[in-house]
């Protein structure tokens, strides 16, 4: 199983579609929510060909390119059901073309650390997007929408933090030791 929340989200699902739940019309906050997520996924997928376009790292390329299939996913799904509800879909910045990351000037070239945390910022801004929307949703459908669209960034996530760590890109606050608690 790929995904770890894959057994609940089939659960939830069957218990859901047995619902016969009566659809209404989307409210505003929904459209909101949805046309600002899919305008942040879209830029999403451009930050990720700047990093393509600039890291010659195996691993780093490996991840922005399962981060990509992440949002083109997305991207895919909710496209399709504003298409079908209605909703005029926003303008979004067109895809970066190709280029060789040896050919950019090392002041303006992004390094793979500055890359990994563009993407984790990026990812809790989608995470937090996918909260929200879940929270201000009415219709079940687009609950679930969101609810899945939270589970593939969580799972994307620990494999982001696993890379990070183990290449020392991971930002850690200062610990905290409360007055009073032994010193190691």
């Amino acid at each position: 199983m790929s995904n770890p929340f894959e057994a609940v989200w089939n659960i939830l699902k069957l218990s859901i579609d047995n619902m016969n739940e009566q659809k209404a019309p989307l409210h505003v906050i929904e459209v909101g929510d949805l046309w600002k997520y899919l305008t942040i996924v879209e830029e999403f997928i451009r930050y990720e060909e700047i990093g393509l376009n600039t890291s010659a790292d195996d691993e780093v390329i490996e991840m922005l390119n399962d981060v990509i299939r992440i949002c083109e996913s997305h991207v895919e799904r909710l496209s399709n059901f504003m298409k079908k509800e209605g909703i005029p879909l926003p303008e979004v910045t067109s895809a970066k073309p190709k280029s060789n990351p040896k050919e950019i000037p090392l002041g303006v070239k992004l390094t793979d650390d500055e890359i990994t945390n563009g993407v984790a910022f990026k990812l809790v801004n989608c995470m937090q997007a996918s909260s929200k929307g879940q929270i201000d949703a009415i219709r079940i459908d687009v609950g679930m929408m969101w609810l899945q669209f939270y589970s593939d960034w969580v799972t994307f996530g620990t494999t982001l933090k696993t890379l990070m760590r183990k290449r020392g890109w991971l930002k850690v606050p200062p610990y905290y030791y409360p007055p009073g608690s032994p010193t190691q």
